[in-house]
């Protein structure tokens, strides 16, 4: 389906397919900029409950402080880590 491209965007398809864009006096700040918002937009961070008995948070708690983690770091890390296929789980 091809959307309607409002004026504004016709100008600037135009002007690049008539190579007659030119950068911005600040063109490395702007790429910068650019890439960052880039990063921020898919790097976003979404909280996530679940359930988990007294006796687990208390092992995990343990677990953390061997590691020198927060038991919230340790359980990102772990979901990090098995999404990235740095550890595998086995039931």
């Amino acid at each position: 389906m091809k959307k309607n491209n409002s004026i504004e965007e016709n100008e600037i398809l135009d002007a690049f397919n008539s190579d007659s864009l030119k950068r911005s006096e600040n063109f490395q700040s702007d790429l910068l900029t650019a890439k960052q918002t880039a990063i921020n937009t898919f790097d976003r961070t979404i909280q996530i409950r679940i359930k988990l008995t007294e006796k687990e948070i208390s092992k995990l708690k343990a677990k953390a402080i061997e590691a020198g983690l927060s038991y919230q770091s340790l359980i990102t890390a772990l979901i990090h880590n098995y999404t990235n296929n740095k550890i595998q789980l086995s039931l």
